[in-house]
């Protein structure tokens, strides 16, 4: 998911109008930890950091390593990696700085930074090459580290990726983050969390309750709200079409045509720079297809690894 601090401004200003900006604390580690992992297998240490991962499938098979988006967690992935795991030897893991692997001791939350974990994952799993699905935030990562370590990548997939500028971050300088966006460590309402999660939906209601408690409960585990606001502050955009132009990897574009977050215009951006690369949209989806409708979306993503 993409959460811009556009939103997160325009919630927190009603809210502080309101009179209603309430301290939020951090939720217990031990309790989340206990809700969202599946085993304490699922913690290991690795380029520093104790990571949240899940690897399931046959470890034979080829490997496809899934990278969530802003604000989100693996879990983002449930609905397709219980069907890619019946091909597929299939590894997530939350994202330094969010869900319950946390802040990232180096307080480095650059792409390169991620190149360099992703890197250490594939090495600690005996991966040698694999093919990368990205999502928004998870799918600049890939595409960047397709474009820098380009004999590790089998297949891309990139489901409304970020990379090219938007409102708030124009290239080679860092985002100015408002001071009320600088609140974020200190409140969490449940509102504010659904008025930023529900654009993300091409149909609001596609968007659970079960949906909003996790995104809301991984987003309060200790220090992950710090390091959001570190990661939004250390963004540096440069024009990725160099780069974008570097990938050899055949490369599937994923975009749902409802998309509010990263509007479906920008595939147009993709598609002119990756040299092998072709555009699958859905219709009435928004930002997190794999979410919103899990089997609609991943048929085309499983025809496209087949092949």
């Amino acid at each position: 998911m993409k959460l811009g601090p556009a939103l997160l401004l325009l919630g927190l200003a009603g809210l502080a109008g309101a009179g209603a900006l309430l301290y939020t604390p951090d939720l217990d580690r031990a309790g989340l930890e206990a809700k969202y992992s599946s085993s304490p297998a699922d913690f290991q240490q690795m380029a520093g950091l104790r990571l949240h991962l899940r690897d399931t499938g046959p470890r034979d098979a080829p490997a496809v390593i899934l990278l969530h988006g802003f604000g989100a967690s693996l879990h983002s992935w449930d609905g397709w990696a219980v069907v890619l795991s019946s091909h597929f030897r299939v590894i997530r893991f939350d994202l330094p700085g969010f869900g319950l692997t946390g802040p990232d001791p180096t307080g480095d939350y650059s792409d390169a930074r991620s190149f360099q974990v992703l890197n250490a994952v594939m090495d600690r799993l005996g991966i040698a090459h694999a093919t990368l699905i990205g999502n928004s935030l998870g799918g600049r990562i890939a595409w960047g580290f397709a474009a820098a370590y380009p004999q590790r990548v089998d297949k891309l997939v990139l489901v409304s990726p970020d990379g090219f500028a938007s409102p708030g971050f124009a290239y080679g300088r860092k985002p100015d983050v408002p001071f009320l966006v600088r609140l974020l460590p200190f409140t969490l309402p449940r509102p504010l969390v659904r008025m930023n999660l529900a654009p993300a939906f091409g149909d609001p209601a596609a968007l659970t309750e079960e949906s909003l408690t996790r995104y809301r409960d991984l987003m309060l585990a200790p220090g992950v709200r710090r390091a959001m606001l570190a990661r939004m502050e250390q963004v540096m955009l440069e024009p990725p079409e160099p780069e974008l132009r570097r990938i050899r990897a055949p490369t599937l574009l994923v975009w749902g045509e409802a998309d509010a977050m990263i509007p479906l215009r920008n595939a147009q951006d993709y598609l002119g720079a990756i040299p092998a690369s072709r555009l699958v949209t859905f219709p009435g989806l928004g930002h997190l297809p794999q979410e919103e409708a899990p089997d609609r979306s991943l048929a085309p993503v499983l025809a496209f690894l087949e092949s």
